[in-house]
């Protein structure tokens, strides 16, 4: 049990240990980062209990409404709701990357207790490919989420709103089309490694923006604070 248990949590563990680390400048607090996750993980409950009723109603029979209905688009609302909610206001959200910061800790919260619940009902022997498709691309949809939160946010002078949209429907139609290619039977290896490819230069390229961001917004904060005195 404890080796299952592990091997749930440690994909999760170690990609927000590496997105965290990339922040340059101001880390987040841990224990803030720690609720975030927290709420990722209370979230798997209602948003799996949701799923099941509508299987088992047969509401979404199709690959592609089970794709972007069931999956992406609760999870990606839910996540999106709570962060918006509680986190796009909080003062430690104080620069454009902690969004990349707080959006892989809410998905990969949830995505560590979808992938314990999978593990104890498959085996262990499913955890290297847990890891490296399921779970990482959660974290992906949550760094793109967050990037969006944090344009949203430190957009000066600017209207907030397409990067609110953005926040949401990127990783909405990210994650509908990847749980569309896992429907696709034989040929879903095709299609799911240039995906997942893909799905990572996107979201490392949008670390690399949110890096420059960052840097810029604290180089603002520089400027006015010499100004001030």
């Amino acid at each position: 049990m404890l080796v299952l248990l592990s091997a749930g949590i440690a994909p999760g563990l170690a990609l927000i240990s590496y997105f965290y680390l990339k922040d340059q400048y101001e880390q987040e607090p841990v224990i803030t980062v720690f609720k975030v996750f927290l709420f990722g993980t209370i979230l798997t409950f209602p948003i799996m209990f949701i799923q099941y009723v509508l299987a088992e109603e047969g509401l979404l029979q199709s690959a592609l409404m089970h794709s972007f209905f069931s999956a992406a688009l609760l999870e990606e609302f839910f996540k999106w709701f709570i962060l918006f909610l509680a986190v796009y206001q909080h003062a430690d959200f104080d620069e454009p990357y902690d969004g990349i910061v707080y959006g892989a800790s809410i998905s990969l919260g949830f995505a560590t207790v979808e992938n314990i619940l999978y593990l104890l009902s498959n085996g262990i022997e499913f955890a290297f490919g847990r890891a490296i498709f399921p779970v990482s691309s959660h974290a992906l949809f949550g760094v793109l989420m967050g990037y969006y939160l944090g344009k949203a946010k430190f957009n000066i002078g600017g209207s907030s709103r397409p990067w609110l949209l953005a926040s949401f429907f990127v990783p909405f139609i990210l994650h509908g089309l990847y749980d569309y290619i896992l429907f696709l039977e034989n040929k879903w290896l095709y299609y799911i490694f240039p995906f997942m490819l893909f799905l990572w230069w996107f979201g490392l390229r949008k670390v690399k923006d949110a890096h420059l961001l960052s840097k810029q917004h604290f180089i603002q904060k520089l400027k006015e604070k010499s100004a001030s005195f």
